[in-house]
Order: structure tokens, then C-alpha cells, then sequence
């Protein structure tokens, strides 16, 4: 965790400073090493988690002793409560038998301290109770890993955007620059008498065309660092560095033995195993709490922790409900249906994994296709283009048909650069969906 922070500070300074663009980049293992020390969310994770485990505390304070310190006043004319008092603060006499004087006493202070303890020896309700935060605290806790999980996938399909966007950009630049050379060819044959001066302006209008695309593919270069930037928990914008993402894609088994221990399905687990617990929970409140205690009582009419009279108790108790209206059957039954009810859950949650490995694994197949696909369709558009071209510049094709042939290559750029991050986006899911991402991309053993 140190190393993750130290490298969380040094990309902060980074992104403070005043450097060049490049100083601003990082790579998506150093992205996703960041958003897993600075997002929003996973710091949340985190806090819940640690209130969680609080409740195991809670849970084992009922099996610990209780001491309790008390210090009371009493001010009072009844007769049973000042007999007592006096006798407490030893100082009673053989005048406090007179019939007057048990009858109608005068009004008598009593300064009660006091030193307790209890001590539960027998009781079941809170030895499941303890189990029960215990297992819940292993459930958020997988609800955190996984969490983790989400996050890095996250901020791996947002960083392939910006990728993306960054590509968006060049092959629009790259379309700007194909244009305008269209317009200087067209305005050399204008200029010459071989050519049209329509010619000119439909080569005048695609070179507008070209750069309103130029502006807008910019503008979602800008949105999509920003979006990084929110992942990584930073206000600011981050650019990713140019890299080829590689993803090992494993074969089905894999994913799907995997699967098996997602983080997910562990937590909805470890529930199930609790609902189980309810059960006994609400079985426990038929069986008695037995425990022992006792008290030291000092007792004075001047003061406040005055010694006059001091005495002390010792107890054992046993405390059993024997009717309790029948809740005690009610709450049982309504925790075996929760049992039932978690189960279905976590059997259909069970399905529905291997179904999404399933749905995942196909989709790497036919993001990989399609990104075969895509490039072979790029050497066909920029090889037509180019005869086009040659045709054009020898009078052998109208302009319009050089501006066709232009489009489907500027088509066919942005798809192939789209099929691409596709595929490495559709492996990256995969690995997600069988819980393995921060395994597959090193971040994580």
C-alpha cells in the first residue's frame, strides 16, 4: 500500500506542476494503481468496512464483563426507605425503634456509592451474534475486493477511450491534411483549365467538413481525460500515455474455474451462511442466560462518597423467557424463509456468473473478428483511395469520386481504431466478469 501511495503522490506533483503535456501522462497500471488509493468510491468501501469490523466488537462486548460506578442521593421521609438508609450508613439505634420514630421519621440524605459488576457466563444469543458479525465483516469485505475490481475495470475502459479519442483525433488530423491536398489538387487543375471550378468548392466544403470533426473528436479527447481524471479521484484532466494494452486472453476453462470464487458471489456466500446463523439465533432465545455479579455499597448522610456504612453483594442469576407471546417462533420462521430466499439468490447469482463468462468469452471472439475485419477493410479503402487519386490527378475520375473514396477511408480509420480497443475492452470484461482483472493485469497476485 505504501508503494501505491508514493506512486499516487508523485503523479499528484506531476499533474501540479507546470510541466509539458508528456509529464501529464500515465500508463494504465499506473492508472488504476492511483484510482485504487484516491477514488471516491473505494475510500467509501473502505470506511464501511472499517465500521464493520467495529460491529464485531459490539458483538463481543456482550460475552465481556460490565463494572459499573454509581453514585446516587436520596432525600426522603418514608419510613421503609429511611429504616433502610440508617441501617446502611450504620447508624442506627435503639431510639429508631420507637413507634414515633418508625412511623413518621424525620426527612433523612442518603449518599449511595456504589461498584458493580456482572459477568454472563451462559449466553447464546450473543455467542451467535458474535459469529454472525464476524461473517458479515467477510462478506463487506468481498464487497470491497470486489469493488476494487470494478474500479480498475473502469478506469481500464475509460482510459482505452481516451486511447481511442486520442486516435480519433490523428485520423482526423490526418483527414484535415488528406483534403486540403484534394483542394490544392483541384485549384491547380482549375488554375490550368483541366478541371472544374465546382470542383474546387466541393473540395472548399469537405475540407470544412473535415475540420468540424477535427473540433468535435477533440472535444471528447477532452471529455474523456476528464472522465479519467474523475475515476482517479482528481479534478483534473489525465492523458494516457501511448501504450499497446495486453490483456492475456486464456482459454474458457479458466475464466469459468475463476468464476467459481468471484468476490461477489464469496460475499453473497458468506450471508447465506448467516441467514443459517439467524436460525439459531432465534433458536437461542428459548435457552436461559445464566451469569454472576455483585456489588460494594458505601453509604453516608453528609457526603458523596462517604464511608459511614459500606457492605457488599455477591450473586448468581439464571434469567429464562418462558412465554414470550410467541415471537420466539415467529422470528424462526421468518428465518428459515430468509434462508430460502438467500439460497435462490445465490444460486441464481451462480448462474447468471457463468452466463456473463459465457457472454464475455463470445464477445472476445467476435470483437477479435471484427478487428481482423476492420484492418483488412483499412489497406482496401487507403489502396482505393490512392487509384482514385492517381485517377483523378490524370482526368480519369470526377472529384466526387476521390471525396467517396476519401469518406470510406476516414470511415474505415476510425473503425479500425474502435475494433481494436473493442477487443482489448472485451478482454478486459471478461477478465472482470470471472474476477480476475487485477490478477490478469499484474496489479495484483
Amino acid at each position: 500500500m505504501m508503494k501505491y501511495g508514493i506512486v499516487a503522490l508523485m503523479v499528484v506533483a506531476l499533474f501540479s506542476g507546470t510541466g509539458s503535456c508528456a509529464e501529464n501522462k500515465v500508463t494504465l497500471a499506473e492508472a488504476i494503481k492511483i484510482a485504487l488509493e484516491r477514488n471516491h468510491e473505494i475510500k467509501a468501501h473502505q470506511h464501511a468496512l472499517s465500521a464493520q469490523y467495529q460491529d464485531i466488537g459490539i458483538a463481543r462486548s456482550f460475552l465481556l464483563p460490565k463494572v459499573i460506578f454509581e453514585e446516587r442521593f436520596l432525600r426522603t421521609n418514608n419510613p421503609t426507605y429511611s429504616f433502610m438508609a440508617k441501617l446502611n450508613q450504620e447508624r442506627f439505634t435503639t431510639d429508631d425503634f420507637a413507634i414515633g420514630s418508625l412511623n413518621n421519621p424525620k426527612p433523612l440524605s442518603d449518599f449511595q456509592t456504589s461498584l458493580s459488576f456482572e459477568q454472563l457466563l451462559f449466553v447464546p444469543k450473543a455467542n451467535v451474534g458474535l459469529g454472525m458479525a464476524k461473517l458479515e465483516y467477510a462478506a463487506q469485505d468481498n464487497d470491497y475486493r470486489r469493488k476494487r475490481e470494478e474500479i480498475a475495470f473502469k478506469v481500464s475502459r475509460t482510459f482505452l477511450m481516451v486511447t481511442t479519442a486520442q486516435e480519433y483525433v490523428k485520423a482526423a488530423r490526418q483527414t484535415v491534411e488528406d483534403t486540403k491536398e484534394h483542394l490544392r489538387i483541384a485549384e491547380l487543375r482549375y488554375d490550368s483549365g483541366l478541371g472544374l471550378y465546382s470542383d474546387v468548392l466541393r473540395a472548399s466544403t469537405a475540407v470544412t467538413d473535415a475540420e468540424q470533426r477535427l473540433v468535435s473528436a477533440q472535444k471528447n479527447l477532452d471529455v474523456a481525460k476528464r472522465a479519467l481524471g474523475l475515476l482517479l479521484g482528481m479534478t483534473e484532466a489525465v492523458e494516457a500515455a501511448e501504450e499497446t494494452v495486453m490483456v492475456p486472453l486464456m482459454d474458457l476453462s479458466y475464466y469459468n474455474n475463476a468464476s467459481l470464487s468471484r468476490n461477489d458471489v464469496r460475499a453473497l456466500t458468506a450471508r447465506f451462511e448467516n441467514t443459517k446463523k439467524s436460525v439459531k439465533l432465534a433458536e437461542a432465545g428459548y435457552l436461559p442466560t445464566v451469569g454472576i455479579g455483585g456489588t460494594y455499597q458505601l453509604n453516608d448522610h453528609r457526603k458523596p462518597i462517604g464511608s459511614e456504612g459500606d457492605s457488599w453483594q455477591l450473586m448468581a442469576f439464571l434469567r429464562w423467557e418462558l412465554f414470550d407471546g410467541t415471537k420466539r417462533e415467529h422470528e424462526r420462521a421468518k428465518a428459515k424463509s430468509r434462508v430460502a430466499e438467500t439460497q435462490e439468490y445465490l444460486e441464481g447469482l451462480r448462474d447468471a456468473v457463468s452466463f456473463q463468462v459465457y457472454e464475455s468469452y463470445l464477445g472476445v471472439n467476435e470483437a477479435k473478428k471484427n478487428a481482423e475485419l476492420s484492418q483488412s477493410a483499412l489497406k482496401t479503402a487507403e489502396e482505393g483511395r490512392r487509384l482514385v487519386q492517381v485517377r483523378y490527378e490524370n482526368s480519369l475520375s470526377p472529384l466526387i469520386d476521390l471525396l467517396d473514396a476519401q469518406t470510406s477511408l476516414d470511415h474505415a480509420r476510425a473503425s479500425a481504431v474502435a475494433r481494436e480497443n473493442e477487443y482489448t475492452t472485451a478482454v478486459l470484461n471478461l477478465s472482470y466478469q470471472s474476477g480476475t482483472i487485477l490478477k490478469d493485469l499484474k496489479i495484483e497476485e
